[in-house]
């Protein structure tokens, strides 16, 4: 069986920073029930938590640090048919941004996910901090309940535990606002085998709505020595998007 080519997310291109890559893509996947959360964090307390090699971004002289939980829906490789227990999964990152050879993406600081081929692949092929955690996330209409739990030993506990509902209409972000440096990202940064390596992905702009939210619990960064609290200072929901992704490459 030939498996269809991922036309949603490459069919608009034009709001990308620079052009598709030439080469082909090897991953594709849906992003569904996803919430973008944010703080405003001082530069200079991130930027000697990246390697050598990327540049910490900030808005309006703040870095931001983010928490996103979401779901992986139909994700497969280019060509192969899903694999029925790394195609569908819940997964939550904790995340800022960052420049590196010429172009701006995200750094991943942390990455929970629902399942273990998933993490362990990830983990293998590019280096990202995965670790397997026990999920849930349910939707009723415009309501989501979201809960994580990370089962990895190769990290410390984290957990989140979140309900929200969107409130308002869709929309996407205007260039140049703090809405569009959060979350209009086309790159992103992993440092594996030694250097560090970027992964491009193409999908249509976000379409993003206000938030009625309420944050019971996050402890997700503290890894990082930061105790952010439960009133982030931006809170979005996003429409599901179609995702086309790239492997990896030296940056």
């Amino acid at each position: 069986m030939m498996w269809p080519m991922p036309h949603a997310a490459l069919a608009t291109t034009a709001h990308r920073p620079w052009p598709l890559p030439a080469r082909p893509w090897s991953l594709s996947m849906e992003w569904h029930d996803l919430l973008f959360l944010h703080w405003p964090v001082d530069p200079a307390l991130l930027q000697h938590q990246l390697p050598p090699g990327l540049e910490l971004e900030t808005h309006d002289g703040s870095a931001w640090l983010g928490v996103v939980p979401f779901r992986m829906v139909r994700t497969r490789w280019r060509w192969l048919p899903p694999v029925p227990t790394a195609s569908n999964f819940a997964e939550l990152n904790v995340r800022t941004y960052v420049r590196a050879g010429g172009r701006s993406g995200v750094w991943f600081f942390s990455l929970d996910a629902a399942s273990r081929l998933a993490v362990e692949g990830a983990r293998l092929g590019f280096g990202l901090p995965y670790f397997r955690a026990g999920m849930e996330c349910r939707r009723s209409g415009e309501s989501v309940a979201y809960a994580s739990e990370r089962r990895d030993r190769r990290g410390p506990p984290a957990h989140f535990q979140a309900r929200w509902t969107s409130d308002g209409p869709h929309a996407t972000a205007a260039p140049g606002t703090l809405a569009h440096f959060l979350v209009e990202r086309y790159a992103m940064f992993a440092r594996h085998r030694g250097r560090i390596v970027g992964a491009e992905i193409a999908h249509a702009p976000w379409q993003l709505a206000a938030v009625r939210l309420d944050l019971e619990r996050l402890d997700m960064t503290r890894l990082l020595g930061f105790d952010l609290g439960l009133a982030p200072a931006s809170v979005l929901a996003a429409r599901p998007v179609a995702v086309a992704a790239w492997s990896p490459q030296a940056v």
